[in-house]
């Protein structure tokens, strides 16, 4: 796909963004799209976001989870980035009627980074070394494709259906949990709706933090101290409309809710 094809659908995908206006997949319209191709796509649509005023702060792995994996059809992982607009703090009244198309929310666990991590060839044992904390989180996916009739290239170029997300307030000391059995109970409106392990993650959202270290080092990028690192989803993503409220519990690890307006 040529230069000038990659920065029209971005652009195109970032006024979607910014006028809440879904559009039909790019599967759909160009089938010669590769992995590749998306990713170029998706940079150009973040660059948009930088160049209006956001600030990244950290990246996510999106689709780690079996659950996700066959809700949308999507069966390996991919990573988006994420910018400081995007974060809310535990409690916090979540505008998503005002900022998001077809949003579902996903509970997950979140890493601080205080090393950089750099790959290839980086290990669990890296990531655990290189992270300071982590924190319970509510990620509201968001995609802005028609009806989330995706394909793994019309995600990634879609910065991996990056949404709106917050993060609980305790910070934990990963090497004091083990977070590949660490369970997770997700409410909805006050009743219990699903619950999940770390294992769900690619088998520890140590793994999901691993991967994405690796790959992104592929291509010269890395994961940087100071950096949010959301590690995928332990549980099936939940539609959410203005009104509902959520909290996720995880053990060893503490809560964060969210009310949405």
């Amino acid at each position: 796909m040529n230069q000038d094809k990659i920065t029209a659908l971005g652009d195109e995908l970032y006024q979607a963004l910014c006028q809440r206006e879904a559009i039909a997949p790019l599967t759909e319209r160009e089938s010669e799209i590769t992995l590749e191709d998306a990713y170029y796509i998706s940079k150009h649509m973040v660059d948009r976001r930088v160049a209006a005023g956001e600030s990244i702060v950290g990246k996510k792995i999106g689709v780690t989870s079996k659950a996700v994996q066959n809700m949308l059809g999507v069966h390996q992982p991919d990573f988006g980035y994420l910018t400081d607009k995007m974060v809310f703090a535990d409690g916090d009244e979540m505008p998503i009627s005002e900022q998001l198309i077809q949003p579902r929310a996903e509970g997950e666990i979140a890493f601080v980074l205080k090393k950089d991590l750099m790959g290839p060839g980086v290990t669990n044992a890296d990531v655990l070394a290189a992270t300071e904390f982590v924190l319970p989180c509510f990620e509201i996916v968001d995609s802005r494709i028609q009806d989330w009739k995706i394909k793994i290239q019309d995600t990634v170029a879609d910065n991996a259906s990056c949404g709106l997300l917050v993060l609980g307030g305790q910070a934990i000391d990963p090497r004091k949990v083990d977070l590949a059995v660490a369970g997770m109970v997700v409410e909805k409106n006050g009743e219990i709706i699903s619950t999940g392990a770390g294992a769900a993650a690619l088998g520890s959202p140590v793994n999901c933090v691993t991967w994405l270290a690796n790959t992104l080092g592929q291509f010269g990028i890395p994961l940087k101290a100071g950096e949010l690192i959301l590690s995928g989803s332990l549980v099936p993503l939940e539609p959410v409309v203005a009104g509902d409220y959520m909290r996720v519990d995880i053990g060893g690890i503490g809560s964060a809710s969210v009310r949405f307006s």
